[in-house]
């Protein structure tokens, strides 16, 4: 029993470790809304962080999905950052703006593709999955200190 709690701690703190570099993530892309050139001379891009459960590979996700593993053996173990990677998917924006440094010939500027909006509702995302983790090693926490308490 101890074990599975324990366990349970370190799941709820790779999630708030995961959580806390997307937060980190999400304030660089917002910080850099307006950014036209890098240390590449290239606009900014937009990052986003990659996850992935910690310690699963394809053939144990087979064999439990056959019923082969035991059900203790079923236990996550966490989230992993797998990646921190640019969006090349969404374009970058065009506004002319003739006067800028870094517009084009034709007087446009690419501003970097950073949705203001996208960021702020993945920022409200990250920061209550942050409060989720938050709140479940607190009561395993809780159940672990109520254990001890019995225990004298």
């Amino acid at each position: 029993m101890g074990a599975g709690l324990f366990n349970s701690l370190n799941i709820s703190a790779s999630g708030l470790t995961a959580q806390s570099l997307r937060i980190d993530t999400i304030s660089q892309n917002i910080a850099n809304v307006n950014t036209t050139r890098d240390q590449n001379g290239k606009p900014y891009r937009r990052k986003t962080v990659v996850f992935a459960e910690k310690g699963t590979n394809a053939f144990e996700y087979a064999l439990q999905q056959q019923g082969l593993k035991r059900a203790t053996q079923l236990n996550g173990q966490g989230v992993k950052v797998t990646a921190i990677v640019e969006d090349h998917v969404t374009s970058m924006k065009l506004v002319y703006d003739p006067a800028h440094p870094d517009a084009n010939e034709d007087g446009y500027v690419s501003l970097p593709n950073v949705n203001t909006v996208t960021e702020m509702t993945n920022l409200i995302d990250a920061t209550r999955s942050y409060e989720a983790n938050v709140t479940a090693f607190n009561a395993t926490k809780n159940m672990l200190l109520k254990g001890l308490e019995l225990g004298q």
